[in-house]
């Protein structure tokens, strides 16, 4: 089977003040997100204001592409954490570096959004927004592995 390619446009670029890759310590991070696309008019944030929290879709524009993952890895190189594909983590190396996060809503002012919690570099470009609704979490319980704890523990510190 081959897939056609997908073309996307950004809607905005992240303004951060984290420019590196590393791993941890997102809970404080503010950024600020412009919309800048042409092609949304400044109606399409009616409303954003009213939601505590939204998802960003953005594309991992750092991550070299010779370090893309396509099978299995130990998480962040770590091999006391088993190796799994790079479809059952989080990785910045994903096969088309797309990154998702949910973060917290500060402000909205015109066409920049300003969030806190938003793992994204300074630069990155912002594929799309959406309010997150609590609705649509996960159904049933969530069971992750028990290394996921660990990888995570630091990850939103403040």
């Amino acid at each position: 089977m081959s897939a056609n390619p997908i073309t996307m446009i950004p809607i905005g670029v992240v303004s951060s003040p984290r420019v590196d890759l590393s791993d941890g310590n997102w809970g404080s991070v503010e950024s600020l997100i412009t919309i800048d696309s042409p092609g949304l008019w400044h109606e399409a944030l009616l409303g954003l204001d009213t939601f505590s929290h939204i998802e960003v879709i953005y594309h991992l524009h750092r991550v070299p592409l010779e370090e893309i993952e396509r099978g299995a890895r130990h998480p962040r190189g770590r091999a006391d954490w088993p190796n799994v594909g790079i479809l059952a983590q989080r990785a910045k190396a994903r096969p088309n570096l797309i990154g998702l996060a949910r973060c917290q809503r500060l402000s909205v002012d015109g066409r920049a959004l300003r969030v806190r919690g938003l793992d994204a570099v300074d630069g990155s470009p912002v594929l799309d927004i959406k309010p997150y609704l609590a609705e649509f979490g996960p159904i049933g319980e969530v069971r992750p592995p028990l290394w996921s704890h660990e990888v995570m523990k630091d990850y939103y510190r403040e």
